[in-house]
């Protein structure tokens, strides 16, 4: 059981996947499964939902994906103070109970901010308190939040739940990844040569890590009742890497 080249679970880890900021969940689906190849999409139920609030600027990906294009919430230029950040949480709560249940969160950019606090503030009893508890992660080009306020409360603890932290050489936010990773116990981490981006998993030694994080999944859920997971529509994905 386990390995990328194929096999039989009881059911695939379902993930609810948070995009980055001023995206979209098409986008993000897009930026994944555009890149990533099939012996891993396979193995995984992923969800992509839109963030609660139009984008109140220009995106980046503007020209690049079609709108509508989508954020969390809004935040100062020094990312310590934000606007909207309780409503989004309460949206988040709304969606995983909704479309869950979840084994997990994926996040990439200002998604990935988001997931890799929320089993923290999950555990601290501030979010997410009506769904069950946050199991894996998987953090694409991640950081953390710079509030004392949140940041106290979200990383007050070690956090012991399986991760995938992916780590771009050339990422604006990769010394901040760093710094997050340092708050989760035995992490698993793909470190890639691109930037702010989701990568694509061609090489050797990425797969391997993706394929043992896949495993440590699969086993743990493997006495779970099964379900029959949604098949996963193939998507046409620009190649221009995305930077955000």
């Amino acid at each position: 059981m386990g390995s990328l080249a194929g096999g039989v679970v009881a059911r695939r880890p379902r993930f609810l996947c948070l995009h980055g900021f001023r995206t979209s969940g098409e986008i993000m689906r897009k930026q994944v499964v555009g890149k990533w190849p099939a012996e891993v999409t396979a193995r995984l139920d992923l969800v992509f939902a839109d963030a609660p609030f139009p984008a109140e600027g220009k995106s980046d990906v503007d020209g690049i994906f079609d709108p509508p294009y989508y954020e969390w919430f809004q935040f100062d230029k020094g990312f310590t103070e934000y606007r909207n950040f309780d409503k989004c949480l309460a949206y988040i709560e709304e969606l995983m109970i909704k479309e869950g249940p979840f084994d997990g969160l994926m996040g990439f950019s200002q998604g990935s901010i988001l997931s890799g606090a929320l089993p923290g503030l999950q555990e601290q009893g501030l979010a997410l308190t009506r769904v069950p508890k946050i199991k894996y992660l998987i953090i694409i080009g991640g950081a953390k939040f710079r509030s004392p306020a949140i940041a106290d409360k979200a990383y007050a603890n070690m956090i012991k739940i399986p991760s995938l932290h992916f780590l771009g050489d050339n990422d604006f936010l990769k010394p901040h990844g760093e710094q997050l990773i340092e708050s989760f116990v035995d992490p698993f981490i793909i470190r890639h040569p691109k930037g702010h981006t989701v990568p694509r998993l061609v090489d050797e030694t990425s797969l391997e890590v993706m394929s043992r994080f896949l495993d440590k999944m699969e086993k743990e859920i493997s006495e779970l009742p099964s379900a029959e997971p949604k098949a996963e529509a193939p998507a046409d994905v620009d190649e221009k890497e995305i930077c955000i």
